[in-house]
């Protein structure tokens, strides 16, 4: 759903814009909590939290790469709005899905730059609360168990794919360069992207429900879940009996997510690198819609349609698999790199925020 540039007019782009740049405004400050926790213990686990945003990050970037068929001559991909609010929480989600936009915009000519801010909107903030509000709502009514997150990660994510065509439709509706009927363009645009919300939904619950099988403390969207442990007694499992509790979070503090990072940054090294050249090559919704109802019709060529990696190939190497897949490999490095460094930063700034809380009653107490 990348909007190039010459869908929308300039004036609401920029509105859209300045909207983008407030709600990343504001995601960079819950992000400080997010990654950073609330007090100086919590704020140790930024050490493997900003690492993990990136890989997230990363991780998008390669499935956002690997289209899926969905209808007749249409195919659809990740948006990855859902994945990362559940993983890293809602505001450093948002910052995920906007690194992947900037990167696929300046370095790969996938989405105007013009309509950088729309595309913000559309597929990182709108992505974002629908999926998570849709989450959380759902955990309030379904029992504390892991199967339930992975319920409602499937149905949140299905819900944020037609959300932001509906986001589009309405952008669409305020700034459209072409004279085509908003029922048409309504009509078409949820259409196609309730079946890809079902991909979308199914990539994030498999990934959600792969993640929690092993370091369940990773997934933001299950803090908190308690799981009992079973016992199998006469063939059957029971609960086993409430034990003492540990000391708060010793358990998974002490753990590594290095294992998880490093099997997440080489899944996402091979979608992008080798999957990624059997993916659809059919239109996707937006680019079908925008040729079937004539929305293209004032589209204009990409600032950086002569980047070396635009497309997603390498320039002057001929081998269509190698190009691609040398593409991907840079796309997942540069993603992870700039991701990290920013969460990273991030983090840090909420250290320093905690560093200065805790002493400043000292300070106040010495005087």
């Amino acid at each position: 759903m990348h909007v190039p540039d010459g869908f929308i007019d300039a004036p609401v782009s920029i509105a859209a814009g300045v909207a983008a740049a407030g709600a990343v405004a504001v995601s960079l400050r819950g992000a400080r909590r997010e990654l950073g926790g609330t007090s100086q213990a919590e704020g140790s686990g930024g050490e493997r939290a900003a690492p993990l945003a990136g890989l997230v990050a990363a991780f998008i970037f390669a499935v956002q790469m690997l289209n899926f068929p969905v209808a007749a001559g249409t195919s659809g991909h990740l948006l990855g709005g859902a994945l990362a609010a559940i993983l890293v929480g809602p505001y450093t989600g948002v910052l995920c899905v906007s690194v992947v936009l900037l990167m696929q915009g300046v370095l790969f000519a996938d989405g105007g730059l013009t309509a950088l801010g729309v595309n913000v909107m559309n597929m990182a903030v709108v992505t974002v609360v629908v999926a998570y509000a849709v989450f959380r709502g759902l955990l309030k009514l379904l029992p504390d168990t892991r199967r339930s997150v992975t319920v409602a990660a499937f149905t949140g994510a299905l819900l944020s794919v037609p959300g932001a065509a509906v986001m589009f439709t309405l952008l669409y509706a305020l700034g459209g360069t072409t004279d085509v009927p908003l029922g048409k363009v309504f009509t078409a645009m949820v259409g196609v992207h309730v079946l890809i919300g079902i991909g979308e939904a199914v990539i994030t619950a498999a990934t959600v429900g792969a993640v929690l099988a092993v370091r369940p403390d990773l997934v933001h969207g299950a803090r908190g879940l308690a799981a009992p442990l079973k016992l199998r007694v006469g063939g059957e499992l029971v609960d086993a009996p409430a034990a003492a509790p540990a000391p708060a979070a010793a358990p998974a503090a002490a753990r590594s997510a290095k294992p998880v990072w490093i099997t997440g940054l080489v899944t996402a090294l091979v979608l992008a690198g080798f999957v990624s050249y059997y993916a659809s090559s059919s239109p996707d919704g937006l680019e079908k819609v925008a040729a079937d109802r004539g929305i293209d019709q004032k589209v204009k060529e990409h600032a950086a349609a002569d980047s070396p990696l635009a497309d997603y190939s390498v320039k002057d190497v001929g081998d269509a698999r190698l190009s691609g897949g040398l593409a991907g490999v840079i796309g997942v490095g540069a993603t992870v790199a700039v991701g990290t460094g920013i969460f990273w930063t991030v983090r840090r700034r909420r250290a320093e925020d905690l560093t200065a809380a805790s002493a400043a009653p000292t300070a106040s107490t010495a005087l």
